[in-house]
């Protein structure tokens, strides 16, 4: 498995905070297959003007050294599109994932559907492929909604442990993979013990083997090496008892 979207980068923002806790995120990773990670500190539109950050270089270097073997890890960054996207940082490759055309953004949770289609158009008017991170999290989030963002030529990427999650956010992931509108699953890992697995494992029980292999596989590969990215069919994942007795308990609609 290949996750795009980490807070693995230590020490720079609110994921990992050193490298040893890093290391031993990335060994359990690595133990459930994850073979590629991206790390993705969070960045503002604005601050990207100025280029990756010196304290992200020396972080990454520190990692670098003392990361297991098993897993290649590829830089980026997850930048909030707090204001348009300059020249500057569009020209930058630092900042995209592994130094492709694919830039990993997000917005404040909540963001008018209209305003997250007209950014994430500047940002493919810069000659970048907008990836947008965790759509289910916005409140304007909608399938037509997404499908407008999809139109603008953003790509989806579905938070993994979200989708399986018995939740109003969790319903709106699920709503995303049944219109076939998520390209990728990343589990926004902060230097804790979310992971890719429980959605691969939950994806091949359903007989969405398919769409586990794209979504998790091949398309984070074509965007790590600057290519085309495939259509997922529509899956309808459906929720285990144990979540939807979960949602009764805590009275979710």
């Amino acid at each position: 498995m290949i996750d795009l979207h980490s807070h693995l980068l230590p020490g720079v923002d609110d994921g990992s905070r050193t490298v040893d806790q890093s290391v031993r995120v990335l060994r359990d990773l690595a133990a459930q297959g994850v073979t590629d990670i991206c790390l993705t500190p969070h960045l503002t539109a604005g601050r990207a003007e100025d280029g990756v950050p010196a304290g992200h270089d020396v972080a990454f270097a520190a990692l670098l050294a003392a990361a297991p073997a098993e897993v290649r890890l590829h830089r980026g960054a997850e930048i909030m599109l707090d204001r348009p996207l300059g020249p500057g940082a569009a020209a930058n490759r630092g900042i995209t994932l592994g130094s492709s055309r694919y830039l990993l953004v997000e917005f404040p949770r909540i963001v008018p559907a209209g305003t997250v289609a007209v950014a994430l158009s500047q940002v493919v008017s810069c000659g970048l492929v907008p990836l947008l991170a965790h759509p289910e999290r916005y409140n304007s989030c909608s399938v037509a909604a997404a499908q407008r963002w999809r139109e603008a030529g953003a790509l989806l990427q579905v938070d993994a442990n979200t989708l399986l999650a018995p939740s109003g956010r969790g319903e709106r992931a699920r709503r995303l993979l049944a219109a076939g509108l998520a390209a990728v699953l990343a589990a926004d890992n902060h230097g804790d013990e979310r992971t890719l697995t429980p959605v691969r494992d939950a994806l091949m029980q359903q007989g969405g083997g398919r769409q586990a292999e794209v979504l998790l596989v091949e398309n984070p590969a074509a965007i790590l090496a600057d290519g085309e990215v495939k259509p997922v069919e529509p899956f309808t994942l459906r929720r285990t008892l144990g979540q939807r007795l979960r949602r009764l308990i805590e009275g979710e609609s």
